[in-house]
C-alpha cells in the first residue's frame, strides 16, 4: 500500500509537467512561471522550494537528537524567508531579471563582479540539487530495495521530465501538491500520531532529559551557525530568487513570502516535537535521519506511512527541481556567455526574436545540467561515505555562497556607495578567506571533514568580504551616474535597459522597445511584463 501512494504520486509528478507545458510559450512563461503567481501559488511553491530534505528528514532527525531546539536549523530558514520578503523581495521583484547576477550588473554596471558570483551561484545550485536528489533516493531504497544508484537515476528522472517538460509552471503546480502533501503528512498525521506512540507531552516530560526541553540544547555556537549560514543563505540563493521573480506584484512577494516563513517556522517546530516522540516511542536509532523513515514504518498505519513518505519525497524534489531550473538559467543567462568571452566571442540571449525557440534553448539547458547532476549523484553514490561527500561538497557551496556574495548583494540593495570593484574584491576576498581558513582547520582536524564543517570559515569570510567592501567601494571611483540612475528606475518598478548597452553606459528607457521587456546584460524578458506606469 505505501509502495502503492508513493509510485501514484510519482506519476501525478509527470502528469504536471504535461500540464504546465500547456501554460509555456515564452522564456519568462518557462523560467518565471510569467511573472503571474497569485498569493496561493506563490506561498505554496516558495515554502515548497526551501523546505526540503534537510528541513524534513533531517528536522526530524535533529529533534531527536537534540529535542525542541533541534528546529533551529528550520527557523533559521523560514526566518531568511521572513527578512527577504519583508525587507528586499518587493524591490527584487520590480527588477524583471531572471538571474541574481543580472540584479549585480544593473547595480553596479560591472561585468567583473556579475561574471565572478555566477561561476559561485553555479556551483552552489548543481550541489544544491545533486544534494536533494541523493537525499530521496533513501526513500526508494528503502521501499523497493533498489541499488542507490538506481534510486537516483529514476528519481532524477522523473524530476528531469517534469522539469524539462514544462519549466517553472510545471514546477509550481507541482509544488503545491507537494505542499498541501508535507502539510498533512507532517502536521496532521506524523505529529499527532507519534505524540500518541509516546504518551503525549506528560509521556516525554517523564522520560526525556531536561536538556530536550531546553531552547539553547544543541548549543548556542551551533544555533547562531544556523541562523548565519541559512539565513543569510536564503537572502542570495538564485533558487529563492527565481521564486520572488514568479510574483505577480511586490506586494504578493512581500505577503506571499512572509506567509511562507512563517509556515517554515511552525513546521521546524512540528519536526522537532516528532523526533522528540519518537525517541520515547522507538528509543535507539542508530542513524538520526533515518527516525522520520521509521516513524513512518513503526507508528503510522499502512497507507498513512504511505502519504508521510511521500511527504518526504515531495519535500526533496521540490529542491531539487527548483535547484535545477536556477542552475540551467544561470550556466545558459550568465555563465556562457562569460565563457564565451574568453574566446572573443558574445552570446546573447534573445528572447524576442523566437519566443519558442527561446523555450526550446531553456529545455535544452535544463536536460544538460539534470543529466550532468544526476551522474554526479550516482558516481557519489557509488563511495563508501556517500552522505558525508555529498553533505560536505554542498557545505562548502553554501559557505562559498555566504562567505563570498552576500556582502556584495545585500551591499548592492542597502549601501549606496558600494562600486563594482569593491563588489568583486570583496567576493573573490570572502571567497578565498573562506577556503583558506576551512583548509587549515581541515588539515589541523583530528577527525575528517571538522575543518568543513567548522563554524570559522564563515564568520572570517563574511567579515573579511565586508571589510574589503567598503574600503575598496570608498577607495575607488563611484558607480556612474546614469547607472544607478538606471538602478533607481528599476527599483521603483520603471524604466529599461537596452539589451545591447553596455551597463556602465547604458540610455535609460521610460517604455521599453516593441515586443520586448529587456534586462541587463544580454537577457530579455516578454513584453507582457512591461509594467504599467
Amino acid at each position: 500500500m505505501n509502495i502503492a501512494i508513493v509510485v501514484l504520486y510519482l506519476i501525478a509528478m509527470l502528469a504536471f509537467g504535461f500540464w504546465g507545458r500547456r501554460r509555456t510559450r515564452t522564456s519568462s512563461d518557462f523560467l518565471v512561471a510569467g511573472r503571474r503567481l497569485g498569493p496561493f501559488l506563490y506561498t505554496g511553491t516558495m515554502a515548497a522550494v526551501v523546505l526540503g530534505g534537510a528541513s524534513t528528514v533531517g528536522g526530524v532527525g535533529l529533534g531527536y537528537k537534540y529535542g525542541i531546539s533541534g528546529m533551529w536549523l528550520v527557523v533559521a530558514i523560514g526566518t531568511g524567508v521572513i527578512l527577504l520578503s519583508l525587507l528586499f523581495a518587493p524591490a527584487i521583484q520590480r527588477l524583471r531579471v531572471y538571474t541574481v547576477s543580472q540584479m549585480l550588473e544593473l547595480r553596479y554596471g560591472s561585468r567583473v563582479a556579475t561574471q565572478t558570483s555566477s561561476i559561485v551561484m553555479l556551483a552552489y545550485t548543481v550541489m544544491l540539487c545533486a544534494t536533494s536528489t541523493s537525499a530521496y533516493a533513501t526513500i526508494f531504497v528503502v521501499l523497493f530495495g533498489w541499488d542507490r544508484w538506481l534510486a537516483i537515476a529514476v528519481g532524477g528522472v522523473v524530476v528531469l521530465i517534469y522539469s524539462t517538460i514544462g519549466g517553472m509552471w510545471s514546477i509550481t503546480l507541482a509544488d503545491q501538491v507537494q505542499f498541501v502533501i508535507k502539510t498533512i503528512g507532517v502536521f496532521f498525521l506524523m505529529l499527532p500520531f507519534a505524540l500518541n506512540a509516546a504518551g503525549g507531552f506528560s509521556g516525554m516530560s517523564a522520560r526525556l532529559e531536561a536538556s530536550f526541553f531546553s531552547w539553547d540544547g544543541a548549543g548556542v555556537q551551533w544555533i547562531i551557525t544556523q541562523f548565519v549560514v541559512y539565513t543569510f543563505g536564503l537572502l542570495i540563493g538564485q533558487d529563492i530568487w527565481q521564486r520572488v521573480f514568479t510574483a505577480r506584484t511586490p506586494v504578493v512577494a512581500r505577503w506571499g513570502g512572509t506567509t511562507a516563513g512563517i509556515y517554515c517556522v511552525l513546521y521546524g517546530v512540528a519536526g522537532a516535537l516528532i523526533g522528540m516522540a519518537a525517541k520515547v516511542a522507538l528509543g535507539p536509532i542508530k542513524v538520526r535521519d533515518d527516525v522520520y523513515a521509521e516513524v513512518a514504518q513503526n507508528i503510522l498505519p499502512i497507507g498513512i506511512g504511505g502519504i508521510v513518505l511521500a511527504a518526504a519525497v515531495a519535500a526533496m524534489m521540490s529542491t531539487a527541481s527548483g535547484a535545477l531550473i536556477a542552475a540551467a538559467t544561470v550556466a545558459r543567462t550568465d555563465v556562457v556567455p562569460f565563457v564565451a568571452s574568453w574566446f572573443g566571442k558574445r552570446v546573447e540571449v534573445d528572447a524576442t526574436a523566437d519566443p519558442e525557440h527561446d523555450v526550446r534553448g531553456n529545455r535544452m539547458w535544463i536536460l544538460v545540467i539534470g543529466v550532468v547532476v544526476i551522474t554526479i549523484s550516482c558516481l557519489l553514490s557509488l563511495g563508501e561515505s556517500t552522505t558525508g561527500v555529498v553533505v560536505a561538497l554542498l557545505t562548502i557551496a553554501y559557505d562559498i555562497l555566504v562567505g563570498g556574495l552576500l556582502v556584495a548583494i545585500l551591499g548592492g540593495l542597502v549601501f549606496r556607495r558600494g562600486t563594482g570593484t569593491g563588489a568583486a574584491v570583496s567576493m573573490v576576498v570572502g571567497t578565498v578567506v573562506t577556503l583558506g581558513t576551512m583548509t587549515i582547520l581541515e588539515i589541523n582536524a583530528a577527525v575528517p571533514l571538522d575543518g568543513v564543517y567548522a563554524n570559522e570559515p564563515i564568520y572570517y569570510g563574511l567579515i573579511a568580504s565586508a571589510v574589503s567592501y567598503v574600503v575598496v567601494s570608498l577607495l575607488s571611483r563611484a558607480t556612474a551616474a546614469p547607472v544607478l540612475a538606471a538602478w533607481d528606475e528599476r527599483r521603483a518598478g520603471r524604466g529599461f535597459f537596452d539589451a545591447a548597452a553596455d551597463p556602465r553606459t547604458a540610455t535609460l528607457r521610460t517604455t521599453a522597445p516593441a515586443g520586448s521587456d529587456t534586462v541587463a546584460g544580454s537577457s530579455s524578458v516578454d513584453a507582457a511584463d512591461r509594467p504599467t506606469h
